[in-house]
């Protein structure tokens, strides 16, 4: 089986094209979203609070995210702190999560931060998903409601796009020029070609 990531930056469209993989039947392993999860659970929440104190919480005990993201996103060390909670407990999950498929012939690894992280290294292909500066801008502001600058403080913490797209396998444009569906089912098809040799 082989273990493929898919990568772009915030805004470039990877959560569309993965649904185009799951038409396909491809099983996703959402990182981000497991992510949030471990974010918020208590044994994170401890480590939180002892590296950011009080003030990221809610009178109920809960991590507030734009709170956290206004540090974070602004503190090189705070966000390299933040991801050495998050990060090797995805790693680890993701594994589980692979071992357990390994009847098909591929899995994918949606993930925002693979070369941030050094995830990458524990994949055997990746895909990037690439757009326009000013069409991931106007994605995330519509999606998020944040501004531009904050999509911009956010861009600036993770690997430019044209460094993602020169380590990448496969490259998809979600430019709003070429079309996604026949893109993803080319890469499909040459996935499936390498897990059956």
């Amino acid at each position: 089986m082989l273990k493929v990531g898919i990568t772009g930056n915030i805004g470039s469209g990877k959560t569309t094209v993965c649904r185009i993989f799951e038409l396909l039947d491809v099983d996703i392993y959402y990182a981000d979203g497991k992510a949030k999860e471990i974010l918020h659970g208590n044994k994170s929440k401890k480590k939180i609070r002892e590296l950011f104190g009080q003030k990221v919480f809610d009178e109920n005990e809960n991590i507030v995210n734009h709170k956290l993201a206004k540090i974070v996103f602004n503190d090189k060390n705070a966000l390299q702190n933040l991801n050495n909670i998050i990060h090797p407990r995805v790693i680890e999950d993701f594994k589980n999560w692979a071992n357990n498929r390994k009847s098909q012939p591929y899995v994918l690894k949606e993930a925002a931060l693979l070369y941030e992280t050094w995830s990458y290294k524990d994949l055997d292909k990746i895909i990037v998903v690439a757009s326009s500066v000013n069409l991931m801008i106007e994605r995330v502001k519509k999606r998020d409601n944040v501004s531009a600058g904050q999509i911009k403080e956010r861009l600036a913490n993770q690997i430019d796009q044209k460094t993602k797209v020169s380590k990448a396998d496969y490259v998809i444009y979600n430019d709003e020029k070429k079309l996604l569906i026949p893109q993803v089912i080319d890469i499909h098809n040459k996935l499936l070609k390498i897990a059956t040799r």
